[in-house]
This record gives structure tokens, sequence and C-alpha cells, in this order.
């Protein structure tokens, strides 16, 4: 089959698929998600950038400290471990 062909069947397929979905209800369905998600970010309050940074900071200072706390608690499990076996 050449490859006009292979285009109007897709066509036809993604056509039929949009009026199943049409006829359903599905798009109202999205659209009116769309409509309300946009809604409710206009409500919503964004940090401001030294907000941001702060948070940023803060994260990342806990993400390390976790870290270390789990590479020593893990050296020590391993030395009991050694000196047990």
């Amino acid at each position: 089959m050449s490859d006009t062909t292979w285009i109007i069947i897709w066509a036809a397929v993604i056509g039929a698929l949009f009026v199943f979905l049409w006829r359903a209800g599905h798009l109202a369905r999205l659209t009116t998600y769309v409509q309300q998600t946009r809604e409710e970010l206009r409500k919503c309050t964004w940090p401001t950038w030294e907000e941001l940074k702060g948070s940023t900071v803060i994260v990342t200072v806990s993400i390390v400290l976790l870290g270390g706390f789990t590479i020593l608690v893990d050296f020590v499990f391993t030395m009991l471990v050694r000196f047990i076996t």
C-alpha cells in the first residue's frame, strides 16, 4: 500500500475516534476539567523567589543530612556484622 493510503486510513481512524469521544461526552468533560483546573490555579498563591530559594536550601540540607545519617548507620551495622561473624 502506498503512503497516501496509510495516511487516509489513519486520518479516518483518528476522525472516527474523535467523533466517538465527542458523542460519548468525553471531550466536554475534558474541557470542563481543564477550565476548573485553570480556575483553581488562579486561586493559588505562589511563593516568591526568595521563599523558593529558602525552601530549596532547606530541602537540599535535609537530603544531605539524611544521606549522611544513612551512610553512618550502614557503616555501623556493617562493622557490627563483621565483628559478630
